[in-house]
């Protein structure tokens, strides 16, 4: 009876281990404040993704896929599934994941902390970084 209950125990454990923390994935000491347009929104779990489309100096464009929240937890902030949309200028502030490597699709990887709209309405993107990230409640 004491190695099931164990062993039901491990197996309660095991979603816990599927989340990660925002030091776990992002640099803090990487911060970054990309002006752009909604390129992409990705409403999926466990979390939501918005990818900006942003140019440098020289016309080049790039894209950033930043991680926000979940959208159930976007919902709850008031967030809804047109609250952004394809074309939209944006400024998002976040932080860049450690690994500087692009993801599958060639976007860089964030992660988004303030969505500013094109209008100056803020919005506060509830992402990881209230997991332990820069300015998380201690």
């Amino acid at each position: 009876m004491r190695i099931f209950t164990v062993l039901l125990l491990l197996i309660a454990l095991i979603p816990a281990f599927g989340h990660h923390s925002f030091s776990a994935e992002y640099d803090a000491n990487k911060p970054v404040n990309i002006k752009g347009v909604v390129a992409k929104l990705a409403w999926v779990n466990p979390h939501a993704y918005i990818y900006v489309d942003t140019k440098d100096a020289g016309g080049k464009t790039s894209r950033y896929a930043f991680e926000t929240s979940s959208p159930n937890a976007l919902l709850r902030r008031g967030w809804k599934r047109d609250s952004l949309k394809e074309g939209d200028e944006v400024t998002i502030d976040g932080y860049l994941a450690k690994d500087p490597r692009p993801l599958t699709d060639g976007s860089i990887h964030g992660n988004a902390r303030m969505v500013t709209l094109a209008g100056g309405k803020t919005v506060f993107a509830g992402s990881s970084a209230d997991d332990g990230g820069p300015g998380a409640a201690k």
